[in-house]
């Protein structure tokens, strides 16, 4: 019996070993028994067949959650309007000139209003050019194998961006309503106009990795120089002053006056942007109570990199609850593809059935997901509502998007508490919604993370 034991152990190694080639390939015998793992059976062409002319999502919708949910909710911040940011990455931009227009809105009984997005994309576009040109320059002495310069040189500009870039721009840029810099084609699909700064910035950087520390800094001028026409052609001249009409609620003028961007700002909102939030995460994945920094994670060259407090969920949410009960919007960001149903305008996680349809399980949780890179904010919206059971305890939360009235639930999508714990990972909330607690949590020494970790690519 121990002969026959060995041997059996010794052909089962043997064909083990068979079945795949000695440099870990796919031999012939390894491919046959991989076949075996599609056996034509009657579940599997009817899936095959389905999948031949329909989309997985579409397939995937679970019959069982197809009912639209309740759309109540015992707290939601006044906003009036949906804003649209088209083919562009400028969801962060949208998101935090909604958190601010909500405000205005509020206090001076406005009707619908919008900051224009156009004017502060210009300036956004322009700092980042001045970000990757000066970042160059510090690293003109790193070999271009380097993994900051190649990093660099792979993401010299985008519209895509994070909070710091909201404050940083403002205060510097002030704002101005969207009548005295609207739109225009490119503002709205700016993946050429990215294409052409994203090469002539190349250029640039190779030229200027080449130079004179005594000769970069003029060149630099000069670049930015081109540079900034290239943005005047396709986005318009920013307003250094304007003329603006103050409306009540039902469209009758109160009063009109001449301001600066500046000025405009200071009168409508006038608070401190850079010192007034507080950026908290979700990262499991990362040790919570630590305060983390994102090299190179910011719009502006001498403004300040993404700085955030990672903390448990109930601790976010703590915070954003007692934000929505004092009418005061969030920018809030999320992994936005997982599990939308775009027709309701709902993020639940039991939209869709993927298991079922493909006789699988996808078992890793939001750690594991984070590690993998298969999850990680995507898109930010503000968040205005939430559902509150009898005690005190989420039911579900309500984000104003940026993709249009026609998108979701009235231009606004609807998540369930399931879904927030799973796909949540950023919210900006003021100081005053903070614990102290968590704010001491700022005083620590911030851990820095590079500019390439996979939970910090700008949200579009």
């Amino acid at each position: 019996m121990k002969k026959t034991l060995i041997y059996l152990c010794f052909a089962l190694g043997a064909t083990g070993a068979m079945a795949q080639t000695d440099g870990g390939g796919i031999s012939d015998a390894m491919m046959e028994k991989i076949r075996q793992g599609y056996s034509a059976t009657p579940e599997q062409k009817a899936v095959k067949n389905a999948l031949a002319s329909t989309s997985i999502a579409t397939l995937a919708i679970n019959s069982e959650n197809l009912a639209m949910c309740d759309t109540h909710f015992s707290n939601r911040v006044t906003t009036r309007g949906i804003t649209d940011q088209k083919s562009s990455g400028r969801c962060w931009l949208f998101t935090g000139l909604n958190v601010l227009r909500a405000k205005m809105i509020d206090k001076y009984d406005l009707p619908s209003f919008e900051f224009s997005q156009n004017y502060c994309s210009f300036y956004d576009l322009l700092e980042k050019s001045n970000l990757f040109l000066q970042a160059v320059i510090d690293t003109r002495d790193e070999p271009m194998e380097d993994r900051k310069v190649t990093w660099l040189f792979q993401h010299p500009i985008g519209d895509g961006g994070q909070f710091t870039g909201v404050s940083n721009l403002i205060m510097k840029y002030g704002v101005v309503p969207k009548a005295a810099m609207p739109e225009t084609y490119q503002s709205n699909n700016t993946g050429q106009m990215s294409m052409i700064l994203s090469l002539k910035l190349r250029e640039f950087g190779l030229e200027l990795r080449g130079m004179k520390p005594s000769q970069a800094a003029g060149r630099k001028v000069e670049m930015l120089t081109e540079i900034y026409r290239i943005l005047v052609e396709c986005l318009g001249v920013p307003p250094t002053e304007f003329e603006w009409t103050r409306c009540d609620k039902d469209g009758n003028p109160v009063e009109t006056r001449r301001y600066t961007p500046k000025s405009f700002y200071d009168e409508y909102i006038g608070e401190d942007l850079e010192k007034n939030y507080v950026m908290v995460m979700n990262d499991p994945s990362r040790e919570y109570g630590k305060v983390y920094e994102i090299e190179y994670d910011r719009h502006v060259y001498d403004g300040e990199n993404w700085l955030y407090v990672n903390l448990p969920i109930e601790r976010v949410k703590e915070m954003a609850i007692a934000s929505i009960k004092d009418n005061t919007a969030m920018y809030f960001s999320c992994d936005v593809g997982k599990f939308l149903d775009r027709s309701k305008g709902t993020l639940d996680v039991a939209n869709m059935d993927y298991a079922s349809l493909f006789g699988t399980t996808f078992p890793m949780d939001k750690r594991e997901r984070i590690q993998t890179y298969a999850s990680g904010s995507s898109h930010a919206m503000t968040l205005i509502a939430v559902d509150l059971d009898e005690k005190g305890a989420p039911r579900k939360w309500m984000v104003e998007n940026s993709w249009g009235t026609s998108s979701g639930y009235q231009g606004c999508l609807i998540m369930t508490d399931e879904w927030f714990d799973e796909y949540m990972f950023r919210v900006v909330v003021e100081r005053k919604y903070v614990p102290e607690d968590v704010l001491r949590m700022l005083d620590q020494e911030p851990i820095l993370l590079p500019a390439w970790d996979p939970m910090f690519a700008p949200e579009e």
